[in-house]
């Protein structure tokens, strides 16, 4: 699974990675420690090119009775999502990237459960590939999405069984394409990223803690 993850690149490198018409209207800050429920950074495909905002972290279907359902969908499975009534409809028009340049991801060592953080080893941006749906009721709107997940490759397969979709560059031109709808298309795009351009590194169990927002989240320690 997805259930924390880092954005601390600057306005320009943003604009630059994924090739942003604006970020005008965007006030961001570093942030260390995201977590579902929270507004992350999103980019969708418009008439003129790829646009930027902030999307509630935790898929509400537009069909949904309760918003509370956003809570169990932060994360979409890569094999399901052509079958799933909540991501199927999605995965042909409302289709984004979430920014991002790290996640945690725990490990269970003998009773406990230790943090890992996983970056390129390069340490620049990637994008995970998401869904996105807008919501309606009585007068409330919310605009919503999920992380896509596939199993892991090597560098995570100790860690963890499952690992967010990274795209690379040439899969996120395509992902956002929305004259794209052929799942034979898209569902090549979903595999786990190379291994060889990743590191994990194990860092502080503070990051537990979704109020704790800060840089000394990432820095290694000691195994």
């Amino acid at each position: 699974m997805c259930g924390r993850f880092t954005l601390h690149a600057s306005p320009e490198e943003l604009l630059e990675y994924f090739n942003i018409l604006s970020m005008d209207d965007l006030e961001l800050s570093y942030r260390y420690n995201i977590a579902p429920g929270q507004d992350i950074l999103s980019i969708v495909q418009g008439k003129e090119g790829n646009r930027v905002g902030l999307l509630k972290w935790g898929l509400v279907p537009s069909w949904a009775k309760d918003s509370k359902i956003g809570y169990n969908m932060i994360n979409a499975r890569a094999e399901s999502i052509h079958e799933k009534p909540s991501f199927k409809r999605l995965i042909k028009r409302r289709r984004c990237i979430i920014a991002a340049d790290g996640f945690y991801e725990w490990k269970k060592e003998g009773n406990q459960k230790q943090p890992y953080y996983i970056r390129m080893k390069n340490q620049r941006l990637f994008g995970f590939a998401g869904l996105w749906d807008r919501w309606e009721h009585e007068g409330k709107v919310l605009t919503t999405c999920t992380i896509i997940t596939t199993t892991p490759n090597k560098l995570m397969e100790s860690i963890h069984d499952r690992m967010p979709v990274i795209l690379t560059k040439e899969a996120q031109s395509i992902w956002l394409n929305r004259a794209v709808e052929e799942e034979a298309t898209l569902q090549p795009l979903l595999t786990p990223y190379d291994s060889e351009e990743m590191e994990a590194v194990p860092v502080s169990t503070r990051v537990n803690y979704a109020k704790i927002d800060s840089a000394d989240l990432i820095q290694p320690i000691a195994p």
